[in-house]
């Protein structure tokens, strides 16, 4: 009877086990959302007069992953025909709508992050991404696209930027010189600063004071505000810096640049080191060339380099080989301190 009383036991037990675990959401992709307003092939034209005016309500369907969760959309922008090959973020909600994007901040989207000519209509790709958290192996839903034509204004752009102060510059979040740029308005900054000193610190400022500021109390690349100053991770030197304030995260790379490619030396064997100048905050480098291509790179790896897509003396990062079209002896300037990056190549 024991014997008995003991197997059903376990069974209930084990029923119950299983009738707790079938109670556990299931993720599963299902329905992506829909963007329902602005209409494809909607005309908008931006104007300077009025760059404070909201652009449009953006407004789509939910998302349905298969049980209720919080749900987080991102509206993303690209030219059309591209395939959203490089997309860059509107902006991010958990709701349903974004009703607060001015046309300043699309026409600055355009003309700065796509390069899309100013004062003519072109077509632009909008969608909507939906994910739950934040793991890789969450399922992401993408809306369809939606076509607009839009009209961007031709301005002398001012790309957003946060300010670096630190003990390298004593503390002044009003210097100038000092900051990371987010060429795509997308709240993603970047830029090359030069620190002499190894044990430097530093912090994020928005705005030439203190009263929106972020360090990282952890020093863990992830941004808190008020938080704690960033030391330097690799002694003095050139340093890439990277912030991302849809995450509040941030990362700092040292780097050292170099010259390679065909019409170097050494081929595209091993890098020639270009020299930093504080002044001008500029590389530069004086050697022969052959006829060939060139490229710049830091640290003697590809992990980071630089080449030029359309042959207009602008930088993108795993651009085109630079074309060399006779031999000589050259100097060649890298700019790493505008918010675009450009070279120059000058025969002597």
């Amino acid at each position: 009877m024991k014997k008995i009383l003991s197997l059903s036991l376990g069974v209930a037990l084990l029923l119950g086990a299983c009738t707790e675990k079938d109670k556990e959401p299931i993720l599963a992709a299902g329905n992506a959302p829909v963007i329902t307003g602005p209409g494809a092939n909607t005309s908008i034209s931006l104007a300077d007069s009025t760059k404070d005016d909201i652009v449009a309500v953006f407004e789509w369907s939910a998302a349905d992953f298969g049980y209720q969760a919080g749900v987080n959309y991102t509206l993303e922008l690209d030219k059309a025909g591209n395939g959203f090959a490089d997309p860059i973020t509107v902006g991010a909600v958990n709701g349903l709508k974004l009703d607060n994007i001015t046309q300043e901040k699309i026409n600055t989207i355009l003309i700065a992050g796509k390069d899309l000519p100013g004062d003519e209509f072109s077509n632009v790709e909008f969608r909507v991404v939906a994910r739950v958290g934040t793991a890789e192996d969450l399922p992401v839903l993408t809306s369809p696209t939606v076509t607009l034509q839009i009209r961007p204004y031709t301005v002398v752009v001012n790309y957003p930027f946060l300010h670096v102060p630190g003990s390298y510059q004593g503390w002044n979040p009003a210097d100038s010189s000092t900051v990371v740029y987010a060429p795509r308005s997308d709240e993603k900054y970047e830029g090359y600063l030069y620190f002499s000193d190894a044990g430097a610190k530093y912090k994020f400022t928005k705005g030439p004071t203190w009263s929106t500021n972020w360090g990282d109390d952890g020093n863990d690349g992830t941004l808190q505000s008020n938080g704690t100053d960033i030391p330097l991770a690799s002694g003095a030197g050139v340093y890439r810096l990277n912030v991302d304030l849809n995450t509040l995260t941030h990362q700092a790379v040292k780097t050292n640049w170099g010259l390679i490619g065909s019409a170097t030396p050494n081929g595209w064997d091993s890098d020639q080191d270009m020299t930093y100048d504080v002044a001008s905050r500029k590389w530069t480098i004086t050697l022969n060339l052959v006829a060939g291509a060139i490229k710049f790179r830091a640290n003697d790896t590809w992990d980071i380099n630089l080449g030029d897509n359309d042959a207009n003396k602008k930088m993108e990062y795993g651009g085109a080989d630079i074309v060399i079209a006779e031999a000589g002896n050259y100097t060649i300037e890298l700019n790493l301190s505008v918010p675009i990056y450009t070279y120059k190549v000058i025969k002597n």
